[in-house]
């Protein structure tokens, strides 16, 4: 509505400006006056559809200098309007370079008044819509906005398509923390980047993460659509240090020992990963089906307590009620997860009911001493087992 106001107004200048019409008398100007199209030039030309985000959106006079320029953006039934300078010539008028590029899939409105080199008054309304992408691409993150944090967690950002300017979109997202420290993102393929500090969060940091990622071209046809800001914090320090040899998790709660808690890993032939990773997911109950995780049918549990998970292929931290007291700290059983004893139904006195109750998503949980290799960097959200060398390595802007 604001853009129609201002067009009215504009209009009304003009007419009021034309001496006919109303009894009026007219006076006669020397030279014969431009066409309207001529006075006062607009691209993109009027009606001008599937205008790139590049533009260029430019309105100039052949001569005289224009009075006045209002541009709007026309999006999602929400007006903006569109920064711009006159030169100091009065013959041209160009965005503001921080406008950045033309929104895609908008209308956009030009309403412009000029004095010609006679000093008869024009106005001209022109209008334009930009591309409409067929395809578009989000990407997937992790944390949620407004939750408290581990300060093992990982930034991670999961693209439901294979972006190939890698370098405009990791451009577009930003993650900043207060107080301030460097963070950097890596690729893993073309569907996953990830953002991490060099060493874990501070406690008490604030993480910002800003997406700008609308009409950003991921790949050839496909563009971003959001763009938002997410906020997190980091709470308190837990980083427990599960010893495979010794049937043992240490956890310490900002560097002192919390507890020692005595465990079950993975058998001999179905060891646990060794390596940092951290808890993506919690779970009161749930199921545990072998087959889902390439084994047989050697189990299927559908009532698994106090469920950690620490990869996306499927190692968990979990409750176990079907083992008997003495398997914990004595003898490695499971098929890769690490065991704490639990009741059937998640007893909350027990020590996996004790550890769920005081575990946030981005904890860490550090495996030592298992006759397996290293959780691969990509398996949840494992970041933590590259160098920093290695990890700024995989990013595009580096």
């Amino acid at each position: 509505m604001a853009a129609v106001v201002v067009w009215g107004a504009l209009t009304a200048v003009l007419a009021g400006c034309s001496g006919a019409g109303g009894g009026g008398v007219e006076v006669a100007l020397p030279g014969k006056p431009r066409a309207p199209q001529e006075a006062i030039r607009v691209t993109p030309a009027d009606g001008a559809k599937a205008v790139p985000a590049e533009g260029p959106l430019t309105v100039s006079v052949p001569e005289g200098r224009l009075e006045r320029v209002v541009v709007t953006k026309v999006e999602d039934a929400q007006q903006e309007p569109v920064p711009g300078t006159i030169a100091a010539d009065g013959l041209s008028w160009s965005p503001d370079p921080a406008a950045g590029k033309l929104a895609l899939a908008a209308k956009y409105t030009v309403d412009a008044v000029a004095l010609d080199g006679h000093d008869r008054r024009q106005a001209r309304h022109t209008s334009f819509t930009t591309y409409v992408p067929e395809e578009r691409f989000i990407g997937y993150f992790r944390p949620e906005h407004r939750s408290t944090v581990g300060v093992g967690m990982i930034v991670s950002f999961a693209f439901n398509k294979a972006v190939v300017n890698r370098a405009d979109v990791e451009r577009a997202i930003t993650v900043t923390a207060d107080p301030p420290v460097e963070v950097t993102g890596h690729w893993f393929g073309g569907e996953r980047l990830d953002f991490r500090p060099r060493s874990y969060w501070k406690p008490g940091t604030e993480v910002t993460v800003r997406m700008s990622l609308r009409d950003v071209q991921g790949s050839p046809g496909s563009y971003g659509i959001q763009d938002k800001t997410i906020r997190f914090t980091i709470g308190r320090s837990q980083v427990s240090t599960v010893d495979a040899a010794a049937h043992t998790m240490v956890v310490r709660r900002d560097g002192k020992v919390l507890s020692t808690v005595p465990v079950s890993a993975g058998a001999p032939k179905t060891t646990t990963y060794n390596g940092k990773m951290v808890v993506m997911e919690l779970f009161d109950v749930t199921r545990m089906n072998g087959q889902t995780v390439g084994f047989g049918g050697e189990y299927d549990i559908p009532d698994v307590p106090h469920a950690m998970r620490l990869t996306t292929s499927g190692t968990f931290l979990h409750g176990n009620y079907w083992a008997s007291p003495e398997t914990f700290g004595s003898v490695n059983t499971s098929h890769g997860c690490v065991g704490l004893r639990d009741d059937k139904g998640g007893g909350s006195d027990t020590p996996a009911g004790w550890f769920f109750d005081r575990t946030l998503v981005g904890d860490v949980i550090e495996v030592v001493n298992s006759e397996d290799k290293t959780v691969a960097p990509d398996n949840g959200l494992g970041g933590w087992n590259l160098s920093w060398a290695d990890w700024a390595a995989g990013s595009s802007l580096t």
